[in-house]
């Protein structure tokens, strides 16, 4: 008998230490962490050259040309292929917004208070002033809304969206990790009892020998 283990994405707030989380669970789960730059590396192989700077465009996703919708089409189709490939944790992207409804994937949202994000981006990078550090993590909320807003009608900070919300100003990375692992292992699901399942996808399978060959090289 088939048991899908589940697919985590994981939406976090900048400086709410969700990609150490990320990659922790990763490791201890056995899974593939699946970021931007593993995106880019099969935008790559099918001829996205500028993925990266056209991604981090301002005002890109918010607009309504054929660029866009080419890229934001490709997009969805990579992240699906991501996820029917299975043992992944999606970080970014809009995930949650894409996969809601399916019962093999876990939905989590990593955030916390303001002043304690901008303090721990202080520590990471250098800034001129408060007030800058502070514009810079305005600036990032505002960019990672707008995507998610723009491309799937959605909203990034509603609680709703998600399965699990951690706010790590009060729990710990140690104790976020152990809850990611408890949930995907309570979490198995057999295809055949009539839940959506990401089995249901339609791959197409050029786009997921690619995938396939790209999260096989980072195993490397």
């Amino acid at each position: 008998m088939e048991v899908l283990m589940p697919a985590i994405t994981i939406s976090r707030e900048i400086g709410s230490k969700g990609d150490t989380i990320a990659e922790q669970a990763a490791k201890r789960l056995g899974y593939q962490l699946v970021d931007k730059n593993t995106i880019e590396k099969v935008f790559l192989q099918f001829g996205f050259i500028d993925f990266k700077e056209t991604y981090e465009a301002s005002g890109f996703w918010a607009q309504f040309d054929p660029r866009r919708s080419e890229m934001v089409n490709f997009l969805n189709r990579v992240v699906e292929t991501m996820v029917y490939h299975g043992n992944v944790i999606l970080l970014g992207r809009g995930g949650f917004a894409l996969l809601k409804g399916y019962a093999d994937v876990l939905n989590v949202r990593i955030q916390g208070p303001f002043p304690l994000r901008v303090q721990r981006v202080m520590e990471n990078q250098v800034f001129s002033s408060l007030p800058h550090a502070e514009e810079f993590v305005r600036e990032s909320d505002k960019m990672r809304r707008d995507f998610v807003e723009s491309v799937h009608a959605g909203y990034w900070d509603s609680a709703s969206a998600f399965d699990l919300v951690i706010d790590t100003g009060k729990i710990s990375t140690a104790m976020a990790v152990d809850w990611l692992e408890s949930a995907a292992q309570t979490m198995t699901v057999i295809p055949s009892d009539n839940r959506l399942t990401t089995r249901s996808l339609q791959i197409d399978p050029v786009l997921l020998n690619s995938v396939s060959q790209v999260l096989d090289a980072q195993l490397a």
